[in-house]
């Protein structure tokens, strides 16, 4: 009698059907598809405020750099005067005693920051996710410039 139970059970268990797992698969996937669509614009819109920020963060301190030296650094001194004391002219005598910044941060999509001064403009700007000048979207380029 327990085999013949047994046995019977065993007739009657079933798996998924091809048809139901294809099913499945296809709902899972449309699923994805709505999800990437709706997240990556949001971390395209975080990374270009996250630029914008460390942009801000940089202008900050050419201004206290300014501050202690009259002048921000010159273009070929460039964003490494606010990490360490910049040779060249014009020469940065009130530097430090701590630097401006610990480290000079990159953008979002792993390039440095350019930095150009004429006098007492300066520009920074990140090319953004194209790396190159120009672009529209996500590859504009986002600048700051100090009047």
């Amino acid at each position: 009698m327990i085999v013949a139970r047994r046995n019977f059970l065993r007739a009657h268990q079933r798996g998924f059907t091809l048809l139901e797992i294809m099913v499945v698969v296809i709902i899972i996937g449309v699923l994805a598809v709505l999800v990437v669509q709706n997240v990556l614009p949001q971390a395209d819109k975080a990374r270009i405020t996250a630029a914008k920020a460390d942009i801000r963060t940089l202008a900050a301190a050419l201004d206290t750099y300014r501050l202690d030296n009259s002048f921000y650094p010159s273009t070929n001194q460039g964003l490494e005067a606010l990490v360490a004391q910049p040779s060249g002219s014009p020469a940065a005598r009130n530097w430090g005693p701590e630097p401006y910044m610990r480290k000079l941060p990159v953008d979002p999509w792993g390039n440095g920051y350019s930095y150009a001064n004429e006098g007492f403009v300066f520009e920074i700007i990140s090319y953004g996710a194209d790396r190159e000048e120009g672009g529209e979207g996500v590859a504009a380029d986002i600048r700051f410039s100090e009047l």
